[in-house]
C-alpha cells in the first residue's frame, strides 16, 4: 500500500482521481485503532478489483495534508473522485461500514450519468433515452422546460420518478407555470385571495398548495398558511 507525502499528494491523490476514486487513510504509527482499521481497507479496496484505489498517509510526517484535511483526530479516511472529497468518516467504524463506504465508491458511472453530468438539453435528452427514470436526469430537464415554460412535458417526466421535495417543488413550479402565474406574482396576495376558496374549490385549494410548494419550507409564510389552511378544511 504506497504511502503519500506532501510532496506526492498531488500526483497521486488529486491528480489519480480523475482516473479512479482514491481513498486516502490518515493514520500514525502510534494509534492502536489506525492499525486495527488499516487492513480492513486493504482488504475491502483489493476487492473492488482496482475500481477504488488506497493510499495511506502518516499525518506525523505529512503535517501539510493533515492540515488539508483538517485532521483533528486519527484515523480519518477520506475519498477523493476528480479532486474532490466526495466521502469520509472519522474513527475506526466496523467491518460492514468499510465494505460499504469502498463499495459506493466502486460503482462506476454509467454513460446517463456522464451525459446527465453535462448538463445541456441534448444531452439531458440522450441520457433519458438510455434511462428513461434517471432522477437527476429528470428533474435537471424538468428545471430547463419549467424555467422556459414548457409545464406539460416537465409535469410527464416527473412522474417517471418517486416522489422527493425537489420533484414537489418542481412540480408546483409546473403547475403554477400552467396556469400563468408570474415568477414575479404578490404570492401573498393570491395565498389570501384563495384561502377563501380553497374548502369548496379543489382547483384553488391545488394552487395554495403548489405556491406554498414554490415558497419552500424555510418562508416564514409557510407555517402560517398550512394551518390557515388547516383551519378551513377541517
Amino acid at each position: 500500500m504506497p504511502d503519500v507525502t506532501d510532496a506526492t499528494f498531488q500526483e497521486a491523490v488529486v491528480d489519480r482521481s480523475a482516473t479512479v476514486p482514491v481513498v486516502v487513510d490518515l493514520w500514525a504509527p502510534w494509534c492502536g485503532p489506525c492499525r486495527t482499521l488499516g487492513p480492513m481497507l486493504e482488504a475491502a479496496v483489493a476487492a473492488t478489483d482496482g475500481a477504488v484505489e488506497l493510499v495511506k498517509v502518516n499525518v506525523d510526517e505529512s503535517p501539510r495534508v493533515a492540515a488539508m484535511f483538517q485532521v483533528q483526530s486519527i484515523p480519518a479516511v477520506y475519498a477523493l473522485r476528480d479532486g474532490k472529497v466526495v466521502d469520509g468518516f472519522v474513527g475506526a467504524v466496523p467491518k460492514d461500514e468499510v465494505e460499504a463506504f469502498v463499495g459506493r465508491l466502486g460503482v462506476a458511472p454509467s454513460e446517463a450519468d456522464l451525459l446527465v453530468a453535462q448538463g445541456d438539453e441534448a444531452s439531458l435528452r440522450q441520457a433519458l433515452e438510455l434511462q428513461r427514470d434517471h432522477a437527476d436526469g429528470v428533474t435537471a430537464l424538468a428545471r430547463l422546460l419549467v424555467a422556459r415554460g414548457e409545464a406539460a412535458e416537465a409535469l410527464e417526466l416527473l412522474e417517471r420518478v418517486p416522489e422527493t421535495a425537489e420533484v414537489r417543488t418542481l412540480a408546483a413550479q409546473a403547475r403554477l407555470a400552467e396556469r400563468n402565474v408570474p415568477a414575479e406574482a404578490d404570492v401573498t396576495a393570491m395565498l389570501d385571495a384563495l384561502l377563501e376558496r380553497v374548502r369548496d374549490d379543489q382547483d384553488a385549494r391545488q394552487e395554495f398548495l403548489d405556491l406554498l410548494e414554490s415558497l419552500g419550507p424555510d418562508d416564514q409564510r409557510t407555517a402560517g398558511y398550512r394551518r390557515a389552511l388547516a383551519s378551513r378544511l377541517f
